[in-house]
């Protein structure tokens, strides 16, 4: 199926897709500090720069989107149709980097915390109240924030990842 705009304007579309500072990670942020977390933003010496660092804790949370992270079984994510092919390949090499990012983390003994788009969108102050509790108390080096996909209202944590690379 051929794009519906032009290539010019699908280009300036593109563009303005933020990495950084983007709305699901600034309410994080908010969130936390309101409880009382300091933390540092992408810190480069870490891998993969999370969005996210709490020294004090040796925490490094990722603030995803579903789409360009490629979040298996949710609800606000699907292969493109056009140029699926691309999309395939691009969005597995996204996940790969993460799953390579989050593993050297952990190697190098820091807590990791993902936080999907989807539970901000299901409940963002539920979310960040399961992040405060990981923070804290958590045991496992490894933790997902997410919404189940039967409960659009509510989400999660779990541990450890399945580590699944089929999109």
């Amino acid at each position: 199926m051929a794009d519906i705009v032009e290539p010019e304007v699908r280009s300036r579309m593109m563009s303005r897709i933020r990495g950084r500072n983007t709305r699901p990670e600034t309410v994080v942020r908010s969130g936390l500090w309101a409880r009382g977390f300091r933390f540092r933003l992408h810190v480069r010496g870490l891998a993969g720069q999370p969005d996210i660092v709490l020294p004090k804790w040796r925490t490094a949370i990722f603030v995803n989107g579903c789409f360009w992270h490629a979040h298996a079984n949710c609800p606000y994510f699907r292969v493109p149709k056009s140029r699926s092919e691309f999309w395939q390949k691009k969005l597995l090499a996204n996940r790969r980097r993460d799953t390579a990012a989050v593993a050297r983390l952990v190697e190098d003994g820091w807590k990791v915390i993902t936080i999907w788009e989807c539970a901000l969108r299901a409940d963002a102050q539920n979310a960040i109240h399961i992040a405060d509790d990981l923070i804290r108390n958590a045991d496992s080096p490894r933790w997902e924030i997410s919404q189940p996909p039967s409960d659009r209202t509510s989400c999660h944590a779990s541990s450890p990842l399945a580590g699944k690379e089929d999109i």
